[in-house]
């Protein structure tokens, strides 16, 4: 749990996956903000530290691109939503 506030608190969970690009594996850290509300994409994506994205279900729990600050491209965070969608989560 994190505090984002005054007496507001956000439920996170992290985790990390792998992605094969060019042939090798690249690691990546998820945050997942279970409850959130809308007012911030569900995923953050990080590698090594920084922020590489940002990742949104629709309707259908299909996953989108929220944020994409190109510190990797976008063919990287799309492999990183097929991956998460592949889990069911």
């Amino acid at each position: 749990m994190v505090s984002v506030g005054r007496n507001i608190f956000v439920t996170m969970e992290k985790f990390e996956i792998s992605v094969p690009v060019n042939n090798q594996n690249q690691h990546f850290e998820i945050r997942d903000y279970m409850h959130h509300e809308g007012d911030k994409c569900k995923y953050e994506v990080f590698k090594e530290g920084k922020f590489v994205g940002s990742l949104e279900p629709d309707h259908h729990k299909i996953l989108h691109i929220c944020q994409n600050p190109g510190v990797v491209s976008e063919y990287v965070l799309n492999l990183i939503c097929d991956q998460l969608e592949g889990y069911h989560i």
